[in-house]
């Protein structure tokens, strides 16, 4: 953009870049597409060799993370809530900061994701790898997915998924499912697959179908965001449950991002492409904010869901 004014969804009729915040009852960031400025570089392949550097973790922020863990648990194991994604703040002070080569190197560690660098002078920078899609619409046709499970990639694509992660993944395919049944047709759902996203292997279903002609974008994006991946369910409680327990504001972690509306020169149709902001970073200053978290269950267990985060941040952490 040639300025630092900052423009706003208003009923994603609108055609530029998105930048939207996990709570949906915030606006949306807009980089309008009439003021946007379009370069194209092309990044040669070399990817270079990352020194494992150690982070460690406070002892309170462990403490802290499992206490609202096992107060989730309970809450499900009593009340109506199924699922909740409970996520952490983890703060690494950065002693040198290139903002091309951070770029250059989450886009060859997740090959297989959505990477990023977004900055606004009032708002500030984010970078971010994001293995999860919300909605991708071309004309009438769409697809999303629902992802969730989490184990560490271990030299195997074919892993041994357990119940607690089997159950989640259904949650949230069920949810997609239930919130697009009055706005779609032709709606199909995929077998269940395992990808791989870093150092990290996920469960996805994809699922795809077409719009009705009374639907609209607006309609579809507040049917899915956010989803069970990263709020719970049923979603309200899940959010009440977030908005009382974790410490900290997320912003734009797990909110969502993409180009909206935008048409193609070899074609007349718009097409919108949306990923859930995960993996995700802000940098400020010399400080880096690493957000990272995980959907708790029945079945969790609070010990192995923070290990579940040690994990996905470690691969945010060593690009730095």
């Amino acid at each position: 953009m040639n300025d630092d004014e900052l423009h706003f969804v208003d009923n994603f009729t609108e055609s530029g870049f998105v930048f939207a915040p996990f709570d949906s009852a915030e606006k949306s960031i807009l980089f309008p597409l009439n003021r946007a400025l379009f370069i194209s570089e092309e990044l040669v392949n070399k990817e270079k060799i990352i020194e494992k550097k150690p982070f460690s973790v406070d002892d309170s922020s462990k403490k802290k993370h499992v206490q609202i863990i096992e107060k989730a648990i309970h809450e499900i194991k009593t009340t109506d809530l199924q699922k909740v994604v409970i996520s952490r703040e983890e703060l690494v002070k950065i002693s040198y900061f290139d903002v091309l080569e951070i770029y250059k190197q989450l886009l060859f560690t997740y090959k297989n994701a959505f990477v990023y660098v977004w900055f606004h002078p009032k708002v500030g920078l984010w970078f971010g790898a994001s293995p999860e899609t919300l909605l991708i619409i071309e004309d009438e046709a769409f697809k999303t997915m629902s992802l969730a499970g989490t184990q560490v990639y271990n030299n195997t694509e074919k892993p041994v998924w357990k119940s607690k992660e089997l159950e989640e993944q259904q949650l949230v395919t069920n949810f997609i499912k239930n919130q697009l049944k009055d706005s779609t047709t032709n709606l199909i759902i995929d077998k269940t697959e395992t990808i791989r996203a870093g150092n990290l292997l996920h469960l996805r279903t994809k699922v795809s179908g077409m719009l009705k002609e009374s639907s609209t974008l607006e309609q579809l994006i507040r049917a899915l965001h956010p989803t069970p991946a990263v709020c719970g369910l049923p979603r309200k409680i899940a959010k009440d449950f977030i908005d009382t327990n974790e410490s900290y504001n997320r912003s734009f972690y797990t909110g969502f991002l993409g180009e909206l509306n935008l048409q193609n020169a070899t074609s007349t149709l718009k097409k919108t492409q949306l990923f859930v902001n995960l993996r995700c970073m802000k940098v400020q200053d010399d400080v880096a904010s690493v957000f990272v978290g995980g959907g708790i269950t029945k079945d969790s267990n609070a010990e192995n869901e923070w290990e579940e985060t040690v994990s996905k941040a470690k691969t945010m952490k060593q690009v730095l």
